[in-house]
């Protein structure tokens, strides 16, 4: 038996040798202390022997099962260094190399002047009305004093959905469902959005572009407030050293209705190319609420008045910029949006 074990031993530690993984371990010490092993074979015969071979042979199997055991536990720890080594060795990071540039993202330009313009009427005082860019007919043409057929609808061709809903064609409708929701009580806000008009795609126009319009509604509202509150706004976008002035127009939803001019902020007044000589650059259009659209959403015009004006912010980011093609703001060029 003596020799059986010594034989085992060796047997044992050239397995261990090879055993390149923990599945091959725990098979080798299944193939050795295990119910069905070599070992349990050499116990069941300890019955047979004498009391005193007994004593030597227990000593003897003890002696190899300790053996074997400290084996596999020292073939466990070096299979687990070895994995630890090779896991790290893979993840190793190379702290010395350049790292990645991560490409820093911004505001679009028109989203700037967005915020600027809020920015600006926040601070007068207006709050920030929405409203849906799937309008109604009645909100967006005909409680703006421009019912079926009024000539004024041929400036705006429109994108209709069918027949009482259409694309916004200007964020106007906002301003009725303000008055609708006020109740006959003052309002004071700005309407900024997409608007939606099938115009030609060309370097002046595109089938959408953004909005901002304005509206004061209260007692004792003037002209004069509408003129300082304009003039206000273009020395904020455009410098202290600019003035304004209305010229006459025609809006079916203001009474009386003017084109607001600014200074040439290249030329001073002096006469140029991009003013055509004139010292004045078309802006914005504006005027008083029409009594009809006042009365219509439930305000008495004898007691209340109001005024309102309405912008295109491309327009303002073009002059402000010398930008003369409105189809780069939609363009996804990072050439031009990276300027700014």
């Amino acid at each position: 038996m003596e020799k059986q074990l010594i034989v085992l031993k060796e047997e044992l530690k050239k397995a261990i040798d090879n055993v390149e993984n923990i599945n091959q371990l725990n098979e080798t010490k299944a193939k050795y202390l295990g119910k069905k092993s070599s070992l349990q074979d050499l116990m069941k015969m300890m019955p047979r022997l004498s009391v005193e071979e007994r004593k030597n042979v227990g000593r003897s199997l003890n002696e190899f099962k300790n053996y074997a055991e400290e084996l596999i536990a020292r073939k466990a720890k070096e299979l687990h260094d070895l994995k630890v080594r090779l896991r790290l060795e893979k993840d190793k990071i190379d702290v010395t190399l350049p790292g990645k540039r991560f490409a820093v993202g911004r505001k679009h330009l028109l989203d700037q002047a967005w915020q600027e313009l809020e920015d600006i009427f926040i601070g007068l005082g207006y709050q920030i009305a929405e409203g849906p860019e799937i309008e109604l007919d009645l909100y967006n043409f005909e409680m703006l004093n421009t019912p079926k057929g009024h000539p004024a609808r041929d400036m705006q061709d429109s994108f209709y959905i069918d027949g009482n809903n259409l694309l916004r064609t200007q964020t106007s409708p906002v301003q009725i469902r303000t008055l609708l929701a006020a109740k006959g009580d003052p309002v004071k806000i700005v309407c900024p959005g997409k608007v939606y008009r099938r115009d030609n795609d060309d370097a002046t126009h595109s089938h959408q572009f953004m909005q901002l319009e304005g509206l004061v509604v209260d007692t004792d509202i003037t002209m004069a407030d509408l003129k300082g509150t304009l003039r206000f706004l273009m020395k904020k976008l455009f410098g202290d050293r600019l003035e304004i002035r209305f010229r006459p127009s025609f809006f079916p939803f203001t009474e009386p209705s003017v084109e607001v001019e600014v200074t040439c902020f290249k030329c001073y007044g002096n006469g140029c190319g991009l003013c055509k000589d004139s010292g004045w650059i078309e802006v914005l259009g504006a005027g008083m609420v029409h009594p009809n659209v006042l009365s219509g959403a439930g305000y008495d015009p004898k007691k209340y008045q109001g005024f309102a004006f309405g912008m295109g912010i491309e327009r303002v980011v073009m002059l402000r910029h010398g930008i003369d093609d409105i189809r780069l703001f939609y363009g996804n060029d990072p050439r031009f949006l990276e300027q700014f």
